[in-house]
């Protein structure tokens, strides 16, 4: 990367400025409104100002609140408020959150006390449980960590590569005898997994490595059409494209872009410049794809051939996929100093800026109208949403930009 300008070196410097004002914030709202003091665990159905609007708890977010805690104190430093609202949420899944009459699978959601309520085929409770456990394992060193989360990590690996029938005996969305395919959320979401397990177990270093591998083909071989493109969701089992019908063609660009910076992170571990571009291919088409050229903004889902979604939600624009477009972009920028993606970067977080920082009660909104106005009334937090994407891309950027700036 070329010498910054100091015009340039100015203008990252304010960015990086204001992306950790809002870290702090986001992390200020979170342990203040969220944190359950008598059951353990964390809130996530925040409204603006913080107050909980039901009191069901999502299990991916005890394991996503017991990881962001874990990696704020390897990024800055233990704190022991960090550290509490952690151990909190490990203790919380530990105690409530696993079905250990179906193969230890997790629930989805459960009550206040941990009283389960849903259980949901796919592993991205097990996913989110596995690299909480392993975070702290990183910070600790205390074996019950490590062998919480590699019995997870492969209890995640079975299920998705068809090793083992899924003890909750919830079978395949569809009739498999009519219609089977493969997700893209699948590899995807293993790879960030395997990341996170490599760097705090380096002791199994060549299973990581072999996984990692399987999963990288199985994006590119099966999900990546750039002769369509895109990347799809979901296709067929050999990996070609069943557009006649509207699951086969939903693009998600915010999950491709996710998916570009799990793959830079993998071809930068590797040192492999094909894989690199292939990720880089991959967050083109995402962005050019999914950039609202009227309003600004991620649309969250767009058709293949650019015919009618089936979701609703499809023009909405969500906090995640900004948060994705703004980890990728950084790094895509640090790893090439092609400003292109920088020109990207910058367009987000202004984006973000004015649409889904909240200056007067700190967090962002995650659900904006396609106009780029909050629903109504405005939440902070959903089952879906809690202290996981904001404080994940916050960090993550910040420290990106520390690395650009020399710092």
């Amino acid at each position: 990367m070329s010498e910054l300008t100091p015009e340039l070196r100015e203008k990252i410097t304010e960015a990086r400025n204001w992306v950790q004002s809002e870290l702090d914030a986001s992390i200020k709202f979170w342990l203040e409104h969220g944190m359950d003091k008598e059951n353990g665990g964390v809130y996530t159905c925040l409204d603006r100002e913080g107050n909980v609007y039901s009191t069901d708890k999502s299990v991916w977010m005890q394991g996503r609140c017991a990881w962001t805690f874990s990696h704020l104190c390897r990024l800055y430093g233990k704190k022991q408020e960090w550290m509490d609202a952690a151990k909190s949420c490990l203790d919380f899944l530990e105690d409530h959150c696993i079905n250990h009459e179906a193969g230890d699978r997790l629930y989805f959601t459960v009550t206040a006390e941990g009283k389960p309520l849903r259980q949901r085929r796919y592993c991205f409770s097990e996913g989110f449980y596995a690299i909480a456990n392993a975070e702290y394992y990183g910070l600790t060193s205390e074996p019950v960590y490590l062998e919480r989360a590699r019995r997870a990590y492969h209890l995640i690996y079975n299920l998705n590569n068809g090793l083992i029938e899924d003890p909750t005996g919830l079978g395949p969305k569809t009739i498999a005898e009519t219609r089977s395919g493969r997700a893209l959320g699948d590899p995807m979401i293993f790879l960030n997994i395997v990341g996170i397990m490599r760097r705090v177990d380096p002791a199994n270093k060549e299973e990581y490595d072999q996984h990692s591998k399987e999963c990288c083909d199985q994006i590119i071989n099966y999900h990546y059409h750039p002769e369509l493109g895109c990347t799809l969701e979901s296709v067929n089992m050999q990996g070609e494209p069943e557009l006649w019908y509207t699951a086969g063609r939903v693009v998600n660009p915010g999950h491709d872009i996710e998916c570009s910076w799990f793959m830079m992170d993998e071809a930068n571990y590797r040192g492999d410049a094909e894989l690199h571009k292939t990720a880089e291919s991959i967050f083109r088409l995402a962005i050019e794809a999914g950039w609202d050229k009227e309003y600004g903004g991620l649309l969250y889902f767009i058709d293949a051939k650019g015919l009618p979604p089936e979701a609703y939600e499809h023009d909405m624009k969500l906090w995640w996929p900004h948060n994705e477009t703004m980890i990728a972009a950084s790094k895509a920028y640090k790893d090439t100093g092609d400003e292109y993606y920088l020109d990207w970067f910058f367009k987000t977080i202004d984006y973000c800026k004015e649409h889904f920082a909240d200056p007067e009660f700190g967090e962002w909104y995650g659900y904006l109208r396609r106009d780029g106005l909050p629903t109504m009334p405005p939440t902070k937090g959903s089952t879906f949403k809690g202290p996981f994407h904001v404080p994940r891309a916050l960090s993550m950027t910040e420290r990106t930009l520390a690395e650009i700036l020399g710092e």
